[in-house]
């Protein structure tokens, strides 16, 4: 069963009851398809998906609790990644449904497909959100979900699992337990270690070579009342869109020509902005390689050396009277260029970065 509404809309929904939504056109009227093609590849398409996908799975999250006392926070975003690139010429289908709930968290699936073709989505995410007490902001216990069918107790299942995971790393980072992977570790060394004639005689170092901290792009904005939610703070895809504005530049001046993008790393909402604060986004590239072969995203099907770019874009909330900045957020973006595109190879500062790097490079091995 299938129910189309607003994106904004707060209106009741059953437990398996879907929400979606068409994606027609912007609220000027404009046609996105049109809108877009003068840009490269859907870029302006996709940077208001990922708003719409936290406005719906919010939406979604909302119908459920069918409580206007409480406050619907998005807690964190699973990995989302593409499987390739959308047909502007139909119309988009999103849509979304609970498949897990706990005390007082939700998971939201959320797909984007073609309207009309039958086909797999080209998009999937995974939503959390907390439901808060607007008093005393504190978690509410939540109605439970009950599935019904094989299929709802599988996705029940899987969320349940992805939450307890969640909420194990969560633990280990307010305890400050970092276990060091010896291949990790031992990568890192070895990055740091070819990166040593860069940092102390540049001038006879590999001129296809380049440090890490010299890719970094950043921008300082105002957080605005138009981008909060009912509790007055940013509302979490908007952050994603602003970060991957500034990913996008950062990839797009590395490689020197425009890139696609293809994934977002997990993301967790540790520290919320308010209207008015002072926002810091900081980007800088954090691995850089060719591939013989990028599976999973069908425009890439059957081409060889296919460099990938991984962007690290950290949020903080500057506070100039208290002469103080906290990190809010931290979003990693993965890109692809053309094949054949030349890039230079990038390279850690510190240990921190060649952590970072060594656990990418694990990462892109599954690519």
């Amino acid at each position: 069963m299938e129910r189309h509404v607003r994106f904004l809309a707060a209106r009741p929904c059953y437990y398996n009851l879907f929400f979606t939504s068409l994606i027609k056109g912007f609220d000027t009227q404009l046609n996105k398809s049109s809108f877009c093609k003068f840009f490269w590849g859907s870029l302006l398409f996709f940077l208001q998906v990922l708003e719409d996908l936290d406005a719906l799975a919010g939406n979604i999250a909302y119908s459920h609790v069918k409580d206007p006392s409480v406050n619907i926070v998005t807690a964190s975003v699973d990995k989302i990644r593409l499987s390739g690139l959308p047909n502007l010429d139909n119309n988009q289908h999103m849509s979304g449904k609970a498949t897990y709930v706990g005390n007082s968290s939700m998971e939201i699936r959320m797909q984007c497909k073609c309207d009309g073709v039958d086909e797999e989505p080209w998009m999937e995410a995974y939503f959390t959100f907390v439901a808060v007490n607007r008093e005393t902001k504190r978690p509410m216990i939540i109605p439970p979900l009950e599935p019904e069918t094989w299929l709802e107790k599988d996705q029940f299942e899987a969320g349940q699992r992805r939450a307890q995971l969640r909420k194990e790393a969560r633990k280990k980072s307010r305890n400050f337990e970092t276990s060091l992977d010896s291949e990790v570790e031992k990568l890192a060394a070895e990055l740091l270690f070819e990166a040593g004639p860069l940092k102390n005689i540049p001038s006879l170092a590999n001129p296809h070579s380049i440090l890490m901290e010299q890719t970094k792009l950043q921008n300082c904005e105002l957080a605005q009342p138009q981008t909060a939610n009912l509790a007055n703070q940013i509302f979490g895809g908007f952050l994603m869109r602003r970060a991957f504005d500034l990913a996008y530049a950062t990839a797009y001046v590395f490689a020197g020509c425009r890139p696609r993008f293809m994934e977002v790393d997990q993301v967790a909402f540790t520290i919320p902005i308010n209207v008015g604060d002072l926002t810091n986004f900081q980007a800088q590239v954090i691995y850089a390689n060719v591939h013989d072969e990028v599976r999973g995203f069908n425009i890439y099907h059957g081409q060889k050396n296919i460099p990938l770019v991984s962007i690290e874009v950290s949020a903080w909330v500057v506070e100039p009277e208290q002469a103080s900045a906290k990190l809010s957020n931290k979003f990693t973006y993965t890109f692809a260029v053309d094949s054949g595109t030349n890039i230079r190879n990038v390279l850690p500062v510190n240990m921190e970065e060649a952590r970072k790097m060594a656990i990418q490079v694990g990462n892109r091995k599954t690519v």
